[in-house]
Parts: structure tokens; sequence; C-alpha cells
């Protein structure tokens, strides 16, 4: 075993000492040492009931035969991180719970991990690091919260408290109602109820065959969550015994089947960011192309928040994701999963219970996949769109420029009313440069949507955008302003046109105009000029690559 490293031979006698010093018996210095990696925090709804996995993941190892150390990685809750600087952190993070994992599994020379994980960039953060090291490795996603309930209507945090904001300043809403609301929109523990980055992930990871069928949509605190927290606990020892390692599973084709569902889903645009990271740690090479060939060729068969109607609870009660993937059969590459169930297998024994919710190929809500990549002069290494979530009068827009620095100048043009339709906002240096950190603009989107502008104003950004995000929002225009694209030279009047059916985004200027503009552009001064923050922006590859630190 790879533990022997710290527990075998004479030489090892004081790193025993040390061993038994924390409680462990001599019976157990022949189990496969597991780590067990948890994001528990107190301040992330979705963490806050890990203890209780922890505990159940632990049986389940001690069951198996194995020996579990329990460590933790830092997390970030979007939803609370956005809309100011702390957002800043967010992606970034991704890198440093990657590394932190890997420098722990490292450094103690554990046999076999178990990442329990839930929300945006932790859960992408402990797959990178599961391919990075490649030892055996399962996750377990502790699971989306349950819907809300105000007089009878169901809520989600996303689309009932950040769109409220712009309901609110509408006058369509009332203070009464929004207190209750932001009682009643989260429930209690879980990850935001519909299809946003947290839950996407989930799905992703299940689909990519990391986790048990089902972790991604049983609910949390639920005893079906309980249940696979400690088979995912029994199974890692069994893992190790067989030397079945991340990047066994974690294939090129494995990649297309998550990749599959995420489009048969309509989930989050932050999936081409965080999919060919995991990729690229993972050696294999994956490029935006292969979302957009994927997209074309699969239907979006669920109509999930924050573009539909159907919450996670939903999904899971159809079938959840192997029911999904029942629906994609004769799409579906036949990979290896850490259940030691073959992902055909799964999807073909899989029963679909709520034919509304995971739709016949023949009913589908759209014959093409949540996600299109765009390309012009304004994005020539791309840009990505939720087109799932776009009405349909709004795949081909064509109006002008308002241009800003940075969301909190945008914010205060919508809110202070000097947003019509007809617009298109242009937010940009929130890159993975010029952010630093690529932050996310769920504020200024829901408040457009929210003040009932999201069918008739446009928003594109080099940042990126929440899986809430609904509407011709485009993100990640690569290169960014901070590298030098072309949404550098941007002027407030511009025509921007956007066609999502032909996968076209272009300012409409000559050649010649553009090159004249950047004879006179320089990049603005770094927002953050120390620390960690600094550091990235000084690493850190464009969007188009899955914004990974090189």
């Amino acid at each position: 075993m790879r533990s022997d490293a710290i527990k075998k031979g004479l030489e090892r006698v004081p790193h025993r000492a040390l061993l038994h010093a924390t409680g462990i018996p001599r019976s157990q210095m022949n189990s496969p040492f597991i780590g067990l990696v948890t994001s528990f925090t107190d301040i992330i709804p979705g963490h806050i009931g890990m203890r209780d996995l922890e505990r159940f993941i632990e049986k389940g190892v001690h069951s198996g035969g194995g020996y579990p150390f329990i460590f933790g990685v830092p997390g970030i809750c979007d939803g609370i991180a956005m809309g100011h600087s702390g957002m800043h952190y967010s992606l970034p993070s991704r890198e440093l719970i990657a590394d932190m994992v890997e420098t722990i599994a490292n450094a103690h020379q554990f046999d076999g991990l178990v990442l329990l994980t839930n929300c945006d960039k932790i859960t992408p953060g402990m797959l990178m690091a599961a391919g990075r090291i490649d030892i055996p490795s399962i996750v377990v996603t502790a699971g989306p919260m349950h819907s809300g309930n105000l007089r009878g209507k169901r809520l989600s945090m996303v689309n009932d408290t950040f769109e409220a904001i712009g309901k609110y300043k509408n006058g369509l809403i009332k203070d009464e109602e929004l207190l209750d609301l932001e009682l009643c929109a989260c429930p209690g523990v879980g990850s935001c109820q519909g299809m946003y980055t947290a839950n996407t992930m989930s799905c992703v990871t299940e689909a990519i065959g990391m986790s048990l069928p089902h972790c991604a949509t049983a609910l949390a605190a639920s005893s079906e969550k309980r249940h696979i927290a400690f088979e995912s606990g029994r199974r890692i020892v069994e893992l190790v015994k067989e030397n079945v390692t991340p990047r066994k599973i974690m294939t090129r084709k494995a990649f297309e089947n998550a990749i599959r569902v995420d489009m048969a889903l309509g989930g989050s645009t932050n999936t081409v960011l965080h999919i060919p990271a995991i990729a690229h740690d993972a050696g294999v090479d994956l490029t935006l192309d292969i979302f957009d060939e994927l997209s074309k060729t699969t239907p979006h068969i669920t109509n999930m928040l924050p573009g539909g109607v159907h919450y996670l609870e939903d999904l899971h009660n159809a079938g959840g994701i192997p029911a999904v993937m029942n629906r994609l059969l004769t799409n579906i590459n036949d990979c290896m999963s850490v259940s030691g169930v073959t992902t055909k297998e799964t999807a073909s024994k899989a029963e679909i219970m709520d034919e509304e919710v995971i739709r016949p190929i023949k009913k589908a809500h759209h014959k093409e996949g949540g996600i299109a990549i765009l390309r012009g002069n304004l994005a020539p290494d791309g840009a990505v769109v939720k087109q799932s979530a776009v009405i349909s009068a709004m795949m081909e827009f064509e109006g002008i420029a308002k241009v800003f620095h940075c969301e909190e100048d945008a914010m205060k043009a919508i809110l202070g009313g000097k947003i019509k339709a007809g617009d298109v906002i242009v937010i940009r240096y929130e890159g993975p440069k010029g952010g630093p950190g690529m932050r996310e603009m769920l504020a200024s989107t829901a408040t457009v949507a929210g003040m009932g502008l999201s069918e008739s104003v446009a928003l594109i950004t080099d940042g990126r955008f929440s899986g809430g995000t609904r509407g011709p929002c485009i993100g990640h225009v690569s290169p960014e302003a901070m590298e030098g694209g072309v949404i550098a030279i941007l002027k407030d009047g511009d025509r921007i046109k956007i066609d999502i059916n032909k996968r076209q985004i272009d300012v409409l200027l000559s050649d010649e105009e553009i090159k004249a503009r950047f004879k006179d552009w320089k990049p603005i001064e770094p927002k953050i000029k120390s620390g960690y923050l600094l550091r990235y922006s000084r690493m850190v590859t464009s969007a188009g690559t899955g914004a990974i630190v090189k």
C-alpha cells in the first residue's frame, strides 16, 4: 500500500509513534489509510450538514476495512460572496482547494480519498486534485436543498431572492413580501435548489463516474444521502484494493458523457470553465469546441430552474442522473465508474418516473443542449451562453453598447433606470486576470430579469455568470479586456450583434476602426496589487482554457 511509506520498516519507528499518538491501535496499522476530505463550514448552507455525513463515511470506511483520517479544505458560498469584493476569491479558491488536497494527500501518503463536497468551486477543485494525484478516490456531494415555500408557492434561492431586488426596485413587490422571501427561500441544509452551478457540478460528477448513482440529486439531510455516504466510505476501500484510480475513470469518453448530461440538463455555463480544468489535471485535452459539438447533437430534455420550472427534488424523484442517461443511452459511452458498474449498465437499468421532468427525446424542450459557444470579432477565442434560458425572440439581437469597467458601476446604472430596451450591457475587466478572479455577475443579471428587461436587454462580459442566470447573458468573452481582447476598446453607442443560432457575436466596427482604437489603448491598472489575488492574476490563463493556473 502507498501508506506503507509512513508505517512500515525500521526507519518508520518515529512515524508509527506519531500515528499511535493520534489513537490508531496496532490492529489498524495494516489497514488502508483513507483521507476523508471535507469542506464543512458553518457559513455555507450546502455544507452545514457535512458533520453528519462525515460520520457515515467514517462508518463505511471502517466497515470496509479501512482507517479514515479527516482533514478540511476551505469553502466559499458564491451567493454570500456575490456583488462585492469577496467574489474575487471564488474562482481562485478552486486552485487553492486542489493544491491543498494534493498537498495533504501526498504528504501523508494516503491510500485513497473520499471527497466530501457540495458547492460551486469546491467540487471541481477536489476533482482536479483527484485527477492530479491519481490515487483511488470517490466523491460524495452533500446534496441539494429542499425547495422553500411561501403561501403555497415553491421558492428557490436565486430566482426568488436575487431577482426580488429588481422586482422590489420596480415596485412589483413590497417590503413585507421581500422580508418573507428572505426567510422562506432557503429552508435549511443543502445546495441551492435549481440547476445552478453547485448542482450542475454534482450532476457532472455523477455522470463522469466519480460518485455513486443518485448521489447528485439525493436531498441533503435525507436518509438516502446517509446511505450513499456510508456506501461511498465502504466502496473506497474496495477501490484501493482494486487499484481503480481517477484517471482510469475520468477518460475522454467519460468527459463526453458528462458534457452530454450537462447539455441535456441545461446546466450552468460555469461547467465550461470547470470541466476543461478537471480534464487538464486528469491528463485529458478538452477544448471549447467539444461543448458546442456535443450541444448540437444533445437535446435539452429537462426544464430546470433558473430558466425552467423544476427543482432538483423533482429531478431526483423522476429518476435522477441514471434516468437522464437512459434517455441519452444511444449516445452515452460505456465507461468505468466508482460504483464498479459501467455507465451503460447503470443507465440501461434506470427507470424514468416522470416523463414531464425527464422528457422523451421526441418531446425535448430544445433540439440542442443548454450551452452554446459563440465566436466572432468580439470573442475570437470564444464566449459562452446558456441558450436554454434564452427566449426564442432574443436568440438574435442587435443593440447599443453601454460599457462599464466593473459590475458595481453596471448595477448603479441598472438600478438607476439608465438601461433601456435595446441596450447591450458590457461589463469588462472582470475576467480571470482583470477581475482578478472572474467574478460572477448574478447580481446584475438577476436585477435585469427582476426589472422585466431580460427579454429586451443583453449583457456581455469577460467575467462569468452564476448558474442561476437566465436571459441573453454572454460570458467568458475571450480574450478578456486585460489581455487586449476587442471587448477592451468598446465604447458607448457601438452596435453589437448577437446570433446564438449561428454562434456569432460581433461588434459592428470595421477592422480598420478596431486597429485604430487599439493604438491608443492600454490596460487599466490592476485592481488588486497584493496577496494571493495578485499572484493568481499573474499565473491564470484565459476563460477559453478553463482559467487554469500555470
